[in-house]
C-alpha cells in the first residue's frame, strides 16, 4: 500500500500563495498518476488537478486553471500544489490522491488518499 501525507496549508489572506507537498511512502510515486482534491465543509469533494506518471500531462479544473500548478518530484516520491491567486472560494481540505489510471479526474478512480490539509483563505 501506499501511504500520502500532506503538508503545507493553513490561512492566508486572499491573493496569497500557498504550497501544498504530498509525500509518498510505501512504493515508488512514479508508478501511480497523482491528483489534488478539495472538500469544502457541506459540499462533494469536488477535483482540483492531475498530472500524469511521468508528469508529461497535467489537466485543472477551470476554477484553479492558471492559478494553480501541480507538479511532481518522482526521484523524491513527492507531489506538490503551487496555489497563486488564493481566493475564499479556494477554502477547503485539499486531498492527495493516487490513481494505477494513466488520466482520471474521478476521485471514485483513485486508490489512495492523503488525510487531508486545511487551506483557509480570508477576504
Amino acid at each position: 500500500q501506499v501511504k500520502l501525507v500532506e503538508s503545507g496549508g493553513g490561512l492566508v489572506e486572499a491573493g496569497g500563495s500557498l504550497r501544498l507537498s504530498c509525500a509518498a511512502s510505501g512504493r515508488t510515486l512514479n508508478n501511480y498518476a497523482m491528483g489534488w482534491f478539495r472538500q469544502a465543509p457541506g459540499k462533494e469533494r469536488e477535483f482540483v488537478a492531475v498530472i500524469t506518471r511521468g508528469a508529461s500531462g497535467t489537466y485543472y479544473a477551470d476554477s484553479v486553471k492558471g492559478r494553480f500548478t501541480i507538479s511532481r518530484d518522482n526521484a523524491k516520491n513527492m507531489v506538490y500544489l503551487q496555489m497563486n491567486s488564493l481566493k475564499p472560494e479556494d477554502t477547503a481540505v485539499y486531498y492527495c490522491a493516487g490513481t494505477t489510471k494513466i488520466f482520471t479526474t474521478d476521485g471514485g478512480e483513485f486508490n489512495y488518499w492523503g488525510q487531508g490539509m486545511q487551506v483557509t483563505v480570508s477576504s
